[in-house]
């Protein structure tokens, strides 16, 4: 089993930065990629990034450009930094692990609110 934990979501203004961070416990070492989503009001859940454990990144559409994943497995920890923030970024952003067996697991989300 893995546990994740989200910390770093706020109320932000129309420009500005965050730095979510996902920590990971339990059976770690059975991690390998990890992953950012967020689901926005009323909209399905999206992926943003995901990173493996030898560090390649691959970022979908909603990710390129102002978003960066990135990962320390010294720390067990997974960060997105996010820029240039727009209120259309405003939903609740998650990470998730899937391990060697393909199962996946999800944290409880941390809330994101691009707002003046």
């Amino acid at each position: 089993q893995v546990q994740l934990v989200e910390s770093g979501g706020g109320l932000v203004q129309p420009g500005g930065s965050l730095r979510l961070s996902c920590a990971a416990s339990g059976n770690i070492f059975s991690i390998n990629v990890m992953g950012w989503y967020r689901q926005a009001p009323g909209k399905g859940r999206e992926l943003i990034a995901t990173v493996h454990t030898g560090g390649s990144t691959y970022y979908a559409d909603s990710g390129k450009g102002r978003f960066t994943i990135s990962r320390d497995n010294a720390k067990s920890s997974m960060y997105l930094q996010m820029d240039s923030l727009k209120p259309e970024d405003t939903a609740v952003y998650y990470c998730k692990a899937t391990d060697r067996s393909f199962h996946d697991y999800w944290g409880q989300g941390t809330q994101v609110t691009v707002s003046s």
